[in-house]
């Protein structure tokens, strides 16, 4: 596990470290209090892994098309 808060890391490593804790939990090599704490630092990189999905799910929806269906911009992501 690092040391960097889970809410300033990027997608990519919430989703490396979020791997390591699965690889550590199903190894089965990791005291009780130390699985406690691996299971709760997943479920947190977890969440901000969903989140960063989702930012970027919404950003996508956002992007507008003419009637080719060629990109021409963005909407507000609040526009729907």
């Amino acid at each position: 596990m690092t040391d960097t808060p889970v809410e300033e890391m990027s997608f990519e490593q919430a989703m490396k470290e979020l791997e390591s804790v699965v690889t550590q939990l199903e190894g089965g090599n990791v005291a009780l209090d130390a699985s406690i704490a691996l299971y709760e630092r997943g479920a947190l990189l977890k969440k901000r892994c969903e989140d960063e999905l989702k930012r970027a799910e919404e950003k996508v929806h956002a992007i507008t098309l003419d009637a080719s269906g060629t990109p021409t911009g963005t909407a507000p992501l609040d526009a729907g």
